[in-house]
């Protein structure tokens, strides 16, 4: 069980990073203007987001062997939820770009500051604490998909309660899954509820 709860923190942790870092890049890309890799980003994310994960798992575990890439069961579901997550944090981020103000960019760059400063200094501030809530929804459905590894023999979490509770025949195993997912998920929920206090009060 400490095994699975490890593999399953580790996949979660790895999965948050790499696809809040790449859907905020990918929203940062938009911003640029540029229509033709707009239009890639956008149809590419909603394919993506339009793919249950546990076929996108499924399609990438069994089909890249056919094309020469072999990776490991971890590697897939990592590599699977990441994209999952950087589809909707991109549309979260772009969401939230939109939501300040043109002229507050304008403004901005009207004082001297870069396209780079602006976001970083004036937009991208407002826009993260716009985004927080959906965002957290998210973090939180993506480390519940992390039981999903289990289809493609990556011993994560609740793959392995089940099995022990096979072997042992009681639901105790099933039980300490739901209390290690709850340890997971929790600090994430705790953590949004302070910082949206935090954002009204500095309002």
């Amino acid at each position: 069980m400490s095994v699975g709860f490890a593999k399953t923190l580790w996949l979660a942790l790895l999965v948050i990073v790499t696809g809040v870092l790449s859907g905020l890049l990918l929203a940062l890309a938009r911003c640029l203007g540029f229509r033709p890799l707009n239009f890639i980003i956008k149809q590419t994310v909603d394919v993506i987001r339009a793919l249950p994960p546990l076929v996108l798992m499924i399609v990438l575990y069994f089909g890249l062997p056919y094309m020469g890439m072999r990776l490991s069961g971890f590697t897939v579901a990592w590599l699977s939820l990441s994209l999952v997550l950087m589809a909707f944090a991109e549309e979260i981020f772009w969401a939230s770009i939109r939501a300040i103000h043109k002229g507050q960019f304008e403004a901005a760059r009207s004082t001297g500051l870069t396209f780079a400063q602006t976001m970083k200094h004036v937009v991208l501030p407002q826009a993260m604490r716009i985004s927080i809530p959906p965002l957290t929804g998210r973090l939180i459905a993506v480390t519940k998909n992390t039981a999903l590894a289990s289809a493609i023999a990556v011993p994560e979490l609740l793959g392995t309660a089940i099995t022990v509770q096979s072997n042992a025949a009681n639901t105790t195993p099933l039980m300490m899954a739901a209390i290690g997912y709850l340890i997971m998920i929790y600090p994430l929920v705790f953590a949004s509820k302070l910082l949206e206090h935090r954002n009204q009060w500095a309002k």
